[in-house]
């Protein structure tokens, strides 16, 4: 049974989640900054996105040799501590000194999001779906305050109030998190003797992992184009920055925080890959409206749907894996999350790329379409693949 010590810690962990979040999406709301203050187009913006989530994938490897060690906590802290140096280093003169903000901001964010994600999985094995769903609903609430926070704390050309305001809380947790008195909230390695975890270096030897991986792999590309290009691109559909409360940023992670809030609910009447077909169905009703939006009122609309859609895909995907290999697979979810990174480096980038190259932001969010579509063709194959093994076991 959890220890009082232990959920005091759960909590911690969820507050300083709600400030990953913010975090975790602030690149999309300073990139207009940015790009005006050192002149940048849209292929040199792109440039920050391969830069946090260079990092990112760096902080997730070395998530996995926490991870070996039962030691997510330290990495958690350690997450808090880059973030905050990542955030401050943003405000640099400098470009370069900028992007390596990024970097180190993204290693911070590598090692924080997973590591929390296996912890609270760990200490819920029997609602894993749920539990992450609520951690992620956290997560939302830090991405949804991230537009009006910075549009609050920030002027046409810096960014140090908005960077200071996220390092001090950001190192506060870090040291909450060190100094919490608490008792051992990880099961030991051996103590797993279920059976999908009998030979557990299997996982990745099978075709199943690696397809929920690539599922990943685009659908954290996809929720990272959302988020990182939505503040630019309602700027171009408007033709000036954007600064009223309800933007389609603002109402994109509204609803997403709203698709998180409800998707326990889902689960508890519906499995999870009819939720994931419901979400993806969503997602490209909602893409389809952003694509032909002439307007901030349609844009508005269409972000609203596909923050909805996308809500619950990832912590719901992340328990598939679970509930495939075994709960103690969490030690061994690495491939799964850098594999979403690698999406979100990908998509992000050839968002900036296509837009540059063909002179239309319109014309690169495309590649947002295309990743919906793709989600349906492999959520078709997992389903199918889901069928036929629970044929085969009756």
């Amino acid at each position: 049974m959890e220890s009082s010590k232990n959920r005091g810690l759960e909590v911690l962990l969820h507050v300083v989640f709600f400030i990953s979040g913010t975090t975790t999406v602030l690149i999309g709301q300073v990139l207009p900054i940015l790009s005006t203050g050192f002149g940048l187009n849209d292929l040199q913006a792109g440039y920050f996105f391969p830069a946090q989530f260079g990092g990112s994938i760096l902080g997730t490897l070395t998530t996995n040799w926490f991870g070996k060690r039962n030691n997510f906590v330290l990495a958690a802290v350690l997450g808090c501590v880059l973030m905050a140096a990542g955030v401050t280093a943003m405000t640099l003169s400098s470009f370069a000194g900028c992007l390596a903000g990024f970097f180190v901001n993204g290693l911070g964010v590598g090692l924080t999001l997973p590591s929390i994600n296996m912890l609270i999985l760990e200490m819920n094995p029997r609602r894993s779906a749920s539990a992450l769903s609520i951690l992620n609903f956290c997560w939302g609430l830090g991405a949804i305050v991230c537009k009006p926070f910075v549009d609050a704390t920030s002027t046409r050309t810096s960014i140090l109030l908005t960077s200071l305001f996220l390092a001090v809380p950001l190192l506060i947790g870090a040291s909450l998190i060190r100094l919490l008195p608490r008792e051992s909230h990880l099961p030991a390695p051996t103590a797993e003797i279920r059976a999908p975890d009998i030979k557990p270096v299997a996982i990745w030897a099978t075709g199943l992992a690696w397809t929920i991986a690539f599922f990943n792999f685009v659908h954290v590309g996809f929720e990272s184009g959302m988020g990182g290009w939505m503040t630019t691109y309602a700027d171009r559909v408007h033709g000036e920055p954007v600064t009223t409360l309800f933007s389609p940023t603002f109402l994109f992670f509204l609803f997403f925080v709203a698709g998180r809030g409800v998707a326990p609910v889902f689960l508890r009447y519906l499995d999870e890959n009819k939720v994931l077909f419901l979400d993806l169905i969503t997602m490209l009703i909602g893409m389809l409206i952003i694509l032909m939006a002439g307007n901030l009122v349609w844009l508005s609309i269409g972000a609203s749907i596909t923050g909805f859609g996308t809500s619950s895909v990832f912590p719901t995907n992340l328990s598939r894996f679970t509930r495939t290999f075994g709960p103690s697979a969490t030690r061994r979810a690495t491939p799964l999350f850098i594999c979403g990174t690698l999406g979100a480096t990908a998509v992000t980038w050839v968002i900036g790329f296509v837009s540059n190259q063909a002179g239309s932001l319109n014309s690169a969010m495309f590649a947002l379409l295309v990743c919906v579509i793709l989600l349906l063709v492999l959520q078709i194959v997992l389903t199918l693949r889901s069928s036929n093994t629970k044929l085969k076991d009756s």
